[in-house]
């Protein structure tokens, strides 16, 4: 699975500033996750994107998962600083 989503998804910093986006496109993650936040259709992703794939929003999935499973987050506690 992860070996799929590495195959769909690249980061070249000369492809949008290096932003992670879907292979041989400058349709980026953000811009699809952002289309799927906004209740807008994985049929319609398809439609105003036609030469991407089911498996190219799965691998945007993918990849959003992996991100934040890699995230570090640290507590501090006590007052203000």
């Amino acid at each position: 699975m992860i070996n799929e989503m590495l195959n769909r998804i690249e980061i070249n910093p000369d492809i949008m500033l290096g932003k992670p986006v879907i292979k041989g496109t400058r349709i980026t993650v953000e811009a699809i996750l952002r289309k799927l936040s906004q209740n807008i259709s994985v049929n319609e992703i398809l439609q105003d994107y036609p030469h991407l794939r089911l498996e190219d929003i799965q691998s945007v999935l993918e990849y959003a998962t992996a991100a934040i499973g890699m995230e570090e987050v640290v507590l501090f506690a006590g007052g203000r600083a």
